[in-house]
């Protein structure tokens, strides 16, 4: 063999496996992709879970008779965990995002004020319609967080 003829089979196997390497990379971003889409799923399947937690501790805290203490409690785990998830939806705004977060710092920061009936009635409403994926619960939830005044309880 002359050294034109190793050339060109040296030439016809790098081509070939550049093709491979090609069609490899695509197929390897291609389940990337939708493994990325199937988390997303997942992610937003337990955020509208944890929500529906929300709704019904919030529920339960309205029509109760008892330890309101534990009720209270219970919806801050359950909008903790909603906030949690949030923040890794990728369809969410960031200020999506900060508004539920928000929501959640006032559970936690200022319980005295969140568990006046109207407060309560409204989150249930807010957060039935975050669970809907309404943009009308981001704007409620706005409505609550700034109806707190932040300097007292």
């Amino acid at each position: 063999m002359t050294q034109e003829q190793l050339m060109k089979k040296k030439m016809h196997r790098s081509v070939v496996w550049s093709v491979i390497t090609t069609i490899a990379l695509l197929i390897f971003i291609g389940l990337y992709i939708d493994e990325t889409r199937r988390v997303q799923e997942t992610y937003r399947a337990q955020f509208n879970a944890n929500l529906a937690h929300t709704a019904d501790s919030v529920d339960s805290y309205i029509h109760a008779e008892g330890d309101f203490e534990l009720k209270y409690r219970r919806i801050i785990s359950d909008m903790s965990s909603a906030d949690s998830f949030a923040f890794l939806l990728k369809h969410l705004s960031e200020e999506q995002k900060i508004m539920v977060n928000e929501l959640h710092t006032c559970l936690l920061k200022y319980p005295e004020q969140m568990k006046e009936p109207e407060r309560m009635e409204a989150l249930l409403d807010t957060v039935t319609d975050l669970q809907a994926n309404l943009d009308k619960g981001f704007q409620e939830a706005k409505e609550i967080v700034d109806s707190i005044d932040r300097k007292g309880h």
